[in-house]
């Protein structure tokens, strides 16, 4: 690979991901986001796909006719108000980078500006994804729905992980993520006085019981060897509190690792529910909303990604499944890939406010997609 300065292209790329990181934007907003990336790639005179799509673009290096393999990334912030402190901090209120989304996309744009470089020894095509939505999930399918990964053979993707220490890349063979299902419970009760609680059906005490009930699903329904997890993360009933209420509603999240667990859970489920509505006469009704299914990591990709994250100079690990959330899985329903964790070694989780991003990790992440992609290919030849 032509050499790059390693300074002052490592100071661009912290530049342009602190650019990114000033102006978040939510999941199918991220007007702006595209407009910039769009006009860095312009700038290096990398070829960007005409797709349709009203967010996030597809870029393209390489031979038109070699074997193509796919880089992702994504590019949406979170509506979260910014805690970090940071200078460059989030100029849009309530809306920040506490994903480190804005690290993706700017290590993935490193990528292809190195890839750029070596275009002429490329034996074969790199399809960059700059993909919108990830937090939604409802970003892969769009991009799937362009044809973009049509031809494809093999895709790859990251995500910062604050809690690896930077310099370590991770990933496995297997469920990397979890499947991610979100469902609601309405309990439609009858409403008395808080003083003549047997003239109503109290959906409180329903709810209450039901609570207890639905994490037998897991410890008396999966499978031990597996790991799931069912959390009850919001009940809303009442508005007073001499008044016994005619509702109650409870929100929260499935995570399962494997789909026949995913469906067991839910199966089980909707008889549970269906139990109480009989056993407490009473109204009760779920919303259940499958979002992306568990990262299922390819065995041949995922060792090849480990082995390029120690040829290019990381410490490679075999780590264990999250249950955090990611559509990357999408993909992976399309075509083997691997999915890795690139370590940060910050403080604060995803998510949380406060959060922030070792730049000194941006420049080799980049460095390392450009050879997984690169290496992939020449393995793909000789295959």
């Amino acid at each position: 690979m032509t050499e790059i300065t390693d300074t002052p292209f490592a100071e661009r790329l912290i530049a342009f991901r602190h650019e990114l990181h000033r102006f978040p934007e939510l999941s199918h907003q991220e007007f702006e986001t595209t407009a910039r990336i769009r006009a860095q790639l312009e700038q290096y005179q990398i070829r960007i796909l005409d797709l349709p799509l009203n967010t996030g673009l597809v870029a393209e290096v390489g031979q038109p006719d070699g074997p193509l393999v796919v880089l992702r990334s994504d590019i949406d912030a979170l509506p979260i108000e910014e805690q970090s402190g940071v200078e460059y901090r989030s100029q849009n209120p309530g809306v920040m980078h506490a994903c480190g989304h804005d690290f993706h996309s700017t290590a993935a744009l490193g990528a292809a500006i190195l890839l750029k470089n070596n275009e002429s020894h490329l034996k074969g095509r790199v399809r960059i994804l700059f993909q919108a939505a990830e937090e939604t999930g409802l970003g892969a399918p769009d991009v799937i729905n362009t044809g973009a990964l049509k031809q494809a053979f093999a895709i790859f993707g990251l995500h910062n992980d604050p809690t690896l220490p930077a310099g370590v890349i991770g990933s496995k063979a297997g469920a990397l993520t979890a499947s991610v299902d979100r469902f609601s419970i309405t309990i439609k009760g009858t409403g008395s006085h808080a003083a003549r609680p047997h003239e109503g059906n109290d959906p409180i005490i329903i709810a209450g019981q039901l609570v207890g009930a639905l994490q037998t699903l897991i410890s008396r329904n999966a499978p031990s060897a597996d790991n799931a997890v069912v959390s009850i993360t919001q009940i809303h009933s009442g508005s007073t509190w001499n008044v016994i209420p005619d509702n109650a509603w409870l929100e929260g999240t499935v995570r399962t690792f494997s789909p026949a667990t995913r469906q067991l859970i839910e199966n089980r489920f909707r008889t549970l529910l269906a139990g109480f509505g009989h056993a407490f006469d009473a109204d009760i009704t779920l919303d259940w909303q499958a979002g992306p299914p568990s990262v299922i990591n390819d065995a041949r990709w995922a060792d090849f990604a480990l082995q390029q994250a120690s040829d290019s100079g990381f410490e490679a690990r075999v780590v264990e499944a999250s249950p955090i959330g990611e559509d990357f899985a999408f993909y992976q329903q399309q075509l083997p890939g691997a999915f890795v964790m690139v370590g940060t070694g910050q403080q604060y989780a995803l998510h949380h406010p406060a959060f922030r991003i070792n730049d000194d990790v941006l420049l080799p992440t980049s460095r390392y997609l450009a050879s997984l992609a690169e290496n992939a290919l020449k393995q793909q030849e000789t295959a």
